[in-house]
């Protein structure tokens, strides 16, 4: 039996053509009667509309923008490398994809980025930010404009974006928890580290591996977490203040970026390969220290799956059609000196 059609829709229905193609790309003009007509006809005949050679047939063009925080991050310049690699490789899908940076640790200078976009020039953006309530009414701005919004990496769960994009931040917390009571069964000192707590993914990486400590590891004694705020020579600072000033110190956990001066605070105190080091992403600095044994395990995410999926998730909301759950979930990897890629 042969795969039904728009015209046997629009017979089924009893409309014209252009009507069912007005409703199946809810376009305006079209009476709530007539749509729910097409719809029920569509229904009952199980058509499954071919989205791909309906945009090639209107040459459509998929418009998307990339929100990245500006600055020295090599996690985000794997991003950025993946993302570009992922759009050479899918021109053939009509991909028109730009990256705009945004001072990360600055609510109103991302508001101005944000702002700044002409929805009536996209139709897409995927969204890396820490959320605040500036954050969150532009992204409504966005929303109401039409666009597709995702958040990557770091999610936006009050604001009203429609996908996110990223592993669950809590569950690597508690990842890093275990991993750091099952190494440094001695006991003693944890020092956590990251940019700033005003990151969501980090705040939920310290409360999943607060928790786990705290239920499972007793012995264990976990600092108050070190921010660095955008400033490297600061993280390498404390970092070494605390080496020095803590004997009892068996552990460090760093939460987002500054991997390299912490390895550098490491290696200057002679104590590198000695503590137990958690570090979050594969990035060259962390894969270094993981070869040289100054990192004892690295909690990441597939960085092309992550892009890949975002690049799809923005696709379909456009298309209106359904997300497959399955093949966008991002999974917390684990890698060691032993496994590395």
């Amino acid at each position: 039996m042969n795969k039904p059609t728009v015209h046997d829709i629009a017979k089924e229905a009893g409309v014209s053509l252009a009507t069912v193609d007005r409703v199946l790309n809810a376009r305006p003009g079209v009476r709530k009667q007539t749509i729910a007509r097409v719809q029920e006809a569509v229904a009952r005949l199980g058509y499954v509309r071919d989205t791909s050679a309906a945009n090639l047939a209107r040459q459509r063009q998929y418009r998307f923008v990339f929100v990245l925080p500006e600055g020295p991050s090599q996690f985000v310049d794997t991003l950025t490398a993946a993302l570009r690699e992922a759009t050479a490789a899918q021109i053939a899908d009509r991909l028109l994809v730009k990256i705009v940076t945004i001072p990360a640790h600055d609510p109103h200078g991302i508001v101005r980025v944000l702002q700044g976009l002409n929805p009536a020039r996209l139709d897409g953006v995927a969204i890396m930010a820490p959320e605040t309530p500036q954050v969150r009414d532009a992204v409504a701005r966005l929303r109401n404009a039409g666009l597709a919004v995702v958040a990557l990496v770091s999610d936006l769960p009050n604001a009203p974006r429609d996908y996110f994009i990223g592993i669950n931040s809590i569950a690597a917390g508690r990842t890093a928890g275990l991993l750091m009571g099952r190494f440094a069964r001695a006991g003693g000192e944890v020092l956590v580290a990251t940019n700033s707590l005003r990151s969501r993914d980090s705040l939920e990486r310290r409360l999943g591996f607060d928790d786990v400590i705290a239920a499972d590891f007793p012995g264990l004694a976990v600092l108050p977490t070190v921010e660095s705020f955008d400033d490297p020579r600061r993280m390498e600072a404390v970092v070494a203040e605390v080496l020095r000033s803590r004997p009892r110190l068996v552990g460090i956990y760093s939460m987002g970026t500054g991997n390299t001066r912490i390895l550098d605070a490491l290696r200057e105190s002679g104590r590198a390969g000695e503590l137990v080091s958690i570090a979050h992403e594969l990035t060259p600095a962390t894969r270094r220290g993981l070869e040289s044994g100054a990192v004892t395990a690295v909690i990441t995410q597939n960085v092309g799956h992550l892009i890949r999926s975002a690049l799809r998730v923005l696709r379909t909301l456009c298309d209106r059609t359904p997300i497959f759950e399955a093949q966008e979930r991002i999974r917390i990897e684990i890698v060691v000196r032993e496994n590395l890629p």
